[in-house]
């Protein structure tokens, strides 16, 4: 349950439009619903601006079926992520809206869709490999009720395939980088705009990168003034440009 729907639901029962028990049954799973394997947190959207994200590693799908009813029931938009095809064709046959985003592994239900961030999110990835956790990002900041946009394969290798995209660059509000090798493409960016970057470093490398924490210690070690998220961790550059975008 959303905040505007607790408001609707507190002023049918103000004008009798609703019973004393249909209020409290919509209330009682105010602020968490206890599933037993996990408690759902209904709360959050009214609390952070954003609803609770289901993880898809380590859940049964009938797990993930069992949280995704009750956060259907309730009104929120549903967001998995690092999930399978297997849960997606488990859903689809009950939830109509339901979507599979096959590169970032991620499944989405809109209960309901509305842009209310200021400015566009633009997501960028430096090679065609960091595309999936580019877009996990994509896709998170989208559900999140964001304009977003992406720019792939722009990386420091051919660094006039980003400078022919100077107005995307300037015109975004936040902007996403995912980068791995050396993680160079976020300092440049951040180097040409007056937007924040949040820079996403991935672990796509050779050796002497272990597994992203060669660009990690790059973005950390920018003069350019980045944000930096964890290793592939696309989701919480969405989330966080989100709440950028909507300050």
């Amino acid at each position: 349950m959303n905040y505007k729907q607790l408001i609707r639901l507190l002023e049918d029962f103000k004008e009798n439009r609703i019973t004393q028990e249909d209020a409290l049954a919509g209330l009682k799973n105010l602020p968490y619903e206890d599933l037993e394997f996990a408690r759902i947190d209904h709360h959050r959207e009214m609390r952070k601006g954003f609803p609770e994200v289901i993880f898809g590693p380590g859940k049964t799908p009938g797990q993930i079926i069992e949280i995704v009813k009750a956060m259907y029931r309730n009104g929120t938009n549903i967001l998995i992520t690092r999930t399978e095809s297997q849960v997606f064709e488990m859903l689809k046959q009950t939830y109509a809206g339901v979507e599979f985003h096959e590169r970032s592994r991620t499944i989405t239900i809109h209960t309901r869709k509305e842009i209310t961030g200021k400015g566009d999110i633009l997501v960028i990835s430096a090679g065609t490999a960091d595309i999936p956790v580019a877009e996990e990002a994509l896709v998170t900041a989208d559900l999140f009720g964001n304009r977003t946009c992406s720019l792939y394969d722009v990386g420091v290798a051919g660094l006039h395939r980003l400078l022919l995209e100077r107005e995307k660059l300037a015109s975004a509000r936040v902007i996403i980088v995912a980068a791995g090798m050396e993680g160079a493409l976020p300092s440049v960016v951040a180097g040409l705009v007056a937007a924040p970057v949040i820079a996403v470093p991935t672990s796509v490398g050779y050796g002497s990168h272990f597994g992203g924490v060669a660009p990690l210690l790059s973005m950390l070690n920018s003069c350019s003034g980045l944000a930096v998220v964890n290793i592939d961790n696309g989701f919480g550059a969405g989330q966080l440009a989100s709440t950028i975008n909507h300050l």
